[in-house]
């Protein structure tokens, strides 16, 4: 019989700690550690067992608690000393959460595993601040991109002047430093200027705020002062509808 451990990589969704699946919570439940992420919900660790070993491998632009390879070899001793081990991260594992890069490292070394899918903030964010990504006559795509400069973690980087045509609502993450740009990029490659776009701070949580705006305004940088990251920035015409949806 195997010695081995098991590891569990665990959406634990956009930020309100009842938007985790069953299963994520189930599997919070029965861990011997938890490796969490810096927006992961406090209220979701009180879930584990009270002896439950917590380690913060949290990441801010610029600052990371673990380094990704520290990590990785992290789940990977821990599931060799026979643990259960549950990796919560925010949103969904495999949406800008380098859940993949953790499960080829397990694969690698044959840890068994298994990927929980969570609600992604691009989603649910947009929802909860009253904005649909899709409706009818309005938009019928969406596309998710990453706001960092050079695509986040060494990736390609987005190719705006693609993107501005092709579809009808744009949702950017992790993108608040880069906003002025993106915004001049997707104007110089024909957007309309006057395409509504929002911005949602920390949405799903109790301090969500929403901003309202024009890609031109976040392209002169007048619109979302004084915002801090999470935030979830939304360009389209769906953003018009959020007045009749009612969101925070």
């Amino acid at each position: 019989m195997s010695l081995l451990g098991t590891v569990a990589l665990v959406g634990a969704g956009p930020g309100d700690p009842g938007l985790i699946t069953v299963r994520g919570r189930d599997l919070l439940r029965g861990a011997d550690v938890v490796v969490y992420d810096r927006l992961v919900h406090p209220k979701l660790l009180d879930e584990a067992p009270p002896d439950a070993r917590r380690v913060f491998a949290g990441k801010a632009c610029g600052v990371h608690a673990l380094s990704q390879d520290v990590i990785n070899a992290l789940l990977i001793t821990e599931a060799r000393q026979g643990r259960r081990v549950v990796r919560l991260k925010g949103g969904d594992p495999f949406v800008f959460g380098r859940g993949a890069e953790e499960a080829l490292a397990l694969a690698e070394a044959g840890i068994p595993f298994e990927v929980v899918p969570g609600v992604t903030s691009a989603v649910a964010v947009p929802a909860a601040a009253g904005i649909p990504l899709t409706h009818r006559g309005v938009a019928s795509s969406f596309a998710v991109v990453t706001g960092h400069q050079d695509g986040g973690g060494g990736s390609p980087p987005v190719q705006w002047g693609h993107l501005a045509g092709a579809v009808d609502t744009i949702v950017v993450l992790m993108g608040l430093a880069n906003l002025r740009r993106i915004a001049r990029e997707l104007i110089a490659h024909g957007r309309d200027p006057r395409t509504p776009a929002a911005l949602v701070e920390r949405g799903t949580t109790e301090a969500q705020r929403t901003v309202t705006t024009t890609l031109d305004d976040l392209a002169r940088g007048t619109a979302g002062a004084g915002l801090e990251p999470p935030v979830v920035a939304v360009i389209g015409d769906v953003v018009a509808l959020r007045e009749r949806l009612g969101g925070v």
